[in-house]
This record gives structure tokens, C-alpha cells and sequence, in this order.
């Protein structure tokens, strides 16, 4: 019988992880299953793009995984029992709505909701891929009133907002990250004629080199956003979002970036998590509690250097995916676990289409002094964003993979080459 990996979850990890594993193992000897609610790909490092009206791509999967044996299931996981190795998926057109403007529904506890039939998949390695969302951290009003860019249903929610918005209308985006930062640079930058403000707890990129933070408030300045720092945010109302200093900031449109928390499903399994419900896993990306499940990208508590844990990002994520995936085919197949230390070599940030800021830093993400900055970073990040998109599609492009064969005997655990990550 053929070895049955599911994979549930197909952004950059469990996307990569499914064209990867098709191309080190023999199409006779695994059945290879992608679950995922949406046949396309969803480019998350271009929501902020799509939120201002731009056009992307289209991926479906259907072309990216011709011709590899990767079959996809199309659907929403609400559950996995990892004792009995089964997946629990309900049809796409049975999927929940959306809970307010900008949340994607997760369960209707409650509410009189019942829950649409669905079908469990049985498998013998699972790969966990399903990631995270926006994370409210149970702000007041945040949920009912703010939107968010953590999936492509908020992002297309927040670009029909916009589209309806007069001149001179209060844009603020909560969150001083990455995501907040490109998402205010972006709005500001895409319809200048509307107030942008961008509230962030401490200073504007106070994680950047000097040199970055410079740029940063150059381009910010030059956009016209209003920036409140040390500034954080205490409700969302619908007109307006008050600070924990009790200071109100008009918004007809609260965009929440103020961090990600992930999937809550296995927090609800017997798996053993971490207190923020990522699954907890050695360095080959299998599970401590189940070994015949592997997690990867944020959904997974992956230390990396410094013994730091890795942050939520495609940079992390996708050495994640290269890793489990070699580790499963070598598993299978006899051969030596490799193991990939992630290490990190720059953070890429679009301020708009016609800036950029490549920030420089350490192996464990910290920010040296160089930093690429004005076009030329724009363009670089635009690379970035393609290649990771591209990657997707050609998993193993580079390496020496090739099909092996399927068999029963024990292998040796071990270090392989170091893996550098993507940026």
C-alpha cells in the first residue's frame, strides 16, 4: 500500500513542503494530499498590494502541481485527532464565513451555527501547515470594527473599504512591524488622498539600523503619514480608536497589523504545543509528542540561532518546509535525516512600489549597521517576492533530489549541510 501523506495548509510552507516531498519520493510508493480552503496560492507578502486595488498573479495549484502527483484537496480543516491520524475537512462551500469585517471565522460556538458534514482523512504522516491569522490580543472592538492583510478574504475586504472611501478620509494602521509598515507606506502611497496615520507602541522602526530608520522616516514623511509613536492602542470603535492614554484618533478604517497568532486547531489536539499553541518539534520538524506528524513555518516552535525562536515569516517558514520534507523522504527511504540550521541574512520591506528597505542583520535577525535603501531596495524586494513565489512552484530546483524508493529499514540520525533562508 501506498505511505499516506496529508499536508493540510498550502501558503509557502505547506505548498513548498508538498512539491518537494513529490519530487524525492516515488510516485508508487506515496499518495501525496494538499488540503487547502482556496485553489490558488495566496501570495501573503503581497496582500498589502492586493488591499489598495493592485491585481496579482493568479497561482492555481492546478498548473503549479501538474504532472507531480500532488493531489489537492480543496476544503477546511477543523480538526485533526492526531491519535487516530486522521484529518477532519469540511467542503469549501460548507465553510464558515467571515466573523465581522476583518476576522476569518474559526467556530460559530454559540451563535446557533451547525457545523457542515465533512469527511476525515486518514493518513500516515501529516504534514502541519496551517499557519496563523491577525491577532487581536482581545482588544475592545478590534474584531467587530477592524480590518486586517493576514488572508486574502481580509485583504479583499479592506480593498472594497477603501475603494469607498472620500478624500480626506482617517486611515490607521495599529502596528509598527513589517506588515504595518508596508501596509500604511502602500495606502498612503496608493491614494495620497486620504489622512494615513500609523499607530506604533514604541518608535517608528526602532529594530532598524540607524541608516534604515532614517529612510524609513524619510519615506514616511515624504507619504504624509501621520506616525504616533509610543502609542499603543487600548479599543477600535467604529469612527475611531482610543490609546491607552485615553487620547481618541478619528479612523474610518482601522487596520489591525499588531502581529499574527496562529491556527487554533492544534492547540485543541493531543499535541504537544507551546503556551501560544505552535506544536513543539525537534530539529527535523517532527512533532516530540507524535512523530508521525511533522509542523512547519509558524505554525511550528522552531529554535533557531541564539536560541531564539524563529519569528513568523515566509523567511523562517520556508526552510522549515525544505527541512521536514527531507526529513520524511530520508526517513522513508533509508537514507540519512539531514538537518537544516535557519539563519537569517537580511529583512525586506516595500514602502510602496517605488521604495524599498533592505535591512542587513545577524544570523539571529538582528540589525547591523548596512542597509540598502530607495529603489534599488524596491526592486530587490520585488525579486524576493517573485523567487519565493516561484520556489513554490519548483521545490527542488538546485538541489541533487531525486525519486527514491520507499523502504522499511531504520535510519541513521544526523547533520546535513546548513540551509540558508530565504529573506
Amino acid at each position: 500500500m501506498q505511505h499516506r501523506i496529508v499536508v493540510i495548509g498550502a501558503g509557502y510552507t505547506g505548498a513548498t513542503a508538498a512539491g518537494r516531498l513529490a519530487k524525492r519520493l516515488h510516485s508508487d510508493d506515496v499518495a501525496i494530499t494538499l488540503v487547502n480552503a482556496e485553489p490558488d496560492f495566496v501570495e501573503r507578502v503581497r496582500l498589502h498590494q492586493l488591499a489598495v486595488g493592485q491585481s496579482l498573479k493568479p497561482r492555481p495549484f492546478s498548473e503549479m502541481f501538474a504532472g507531480t502527483g500532488v493531489a489537492l484537496k480543496l476544503g477546511r480543516v477543523t480538526g485533526v485527532d492526531a491519535d487516530r491520524r486522521r484529518v477532519r475537512v469540511v467542503a469549501v462551500d460548507g465553510a464558515a464565513e467571515a466573523e465581522g469585517p476583518g476576522r476569518e471565522g474559526l467556530g460559530r460556538e454559540g451563535l446557533g451555527y451547525e457545523e457542515p458534514a465533512y469527511e476525515e482523512l486518514e493518513y500516515d504522516t501529516l504534514v502541519y501547515a496551517l499557519g496563523s491569522g491577525w491577532n487581536d490580543h482581545g482588544v475592545p472592538g478590534t474584531a467587530e470594527h477592524a480590518y486586517e492583510i493576514a488572508g486574502r478574504p481580509g485583504a479583499l475586504r479592506l480593498r472594497e473599504r477603501l475603494a469607498g472611501l472620500g478624500a480626506g478620509q482617517p486611515v490607521v494602521v495599529v502596528g509598527g512591524g513589517l506588515t504595518g509598515v508596508e501596509a500604511a507606506t502602500e495606502i498612503a502611497e496608493a491614494r495620497p488622498d486620504l489622512d494615513v496615520a500609523l499607530a506604533v507602541r514604541g518608535g517608528l522602526g526602532d529594530w532598524l539600523s540607524p541608516k534604515g530608520r532614517g529612510h524609513l522616516r524619510k519615506v514616511v514623511d515624504k507619504l504624509g503619514i501621520t506616525v504616533h509613536e509610543d502609542t499603543a492602542v487600548a479599543a477600535v470603535e467604529a469612527g475611531h480608536v482610543t490609546t491607552s492614554d485615553g487620547a481618541v484618533v478619528p479612523a474610518a478604517v482601522t487596520v489591525w497589523t499588531a502581529g499574527f497568532a496562529v491556527h487554533p486547531i492544534a492547540q485543541a489536539t493531543t499535541l504537544e504545543v507551546n503556551g501560544t499553541g505552535q506544536i513543539v518539534v525537534d530539529r527535523s520538524m517532527r512533532s516530540v509528542s507524535h512523530p508521525e506528524v511533522y509542523a512547519i513555518g509558524d505554525a511550528a516552535m522552531v529554535m533557531g540561532p541564539g536560541d531564539k525562536p524563529l519569528r513568523m515569516s515566509c523567511a523562517s517558514g520556508v526552510p522549515t518546509a525544505w527541512q521536514a520534507a527531507d526529513a520524511i523522504a530520508a526517513r522513508l527511504t533509508g537514507t540519512k535525516v539531514p538537518t537544516t540550521p535557519v539563519r537569517y541574512f537580511n529583512q525586506c520591506i516595500s514602502l510602496g512600489r517605488k521604495e524599498g528597505l533592505i535591512q542587513y542583520v545577524t544570523a539571529d535577525d538582528r540589525a547591523v549597521s548596512a542597509a540598502l535603501t530607495g529603489r534599488v531596495a524596491a526592486v530587490y524586494k520585488e525579486l524576493i517576492c517573485k523567487g519565493a513565489a516561484w520556489g513554490v512552484a519548483n521545490p527542488a530546483v538546485g538541489t541533487l533530489a531525486r525519486r527514491r524508493r520507499v523502504v522499511a529499514e531504520p535510519v541513521r540520525e544526523g547533520n546535513g549541510p546548513e540551509v540558508k533562508a530565504a529573506a
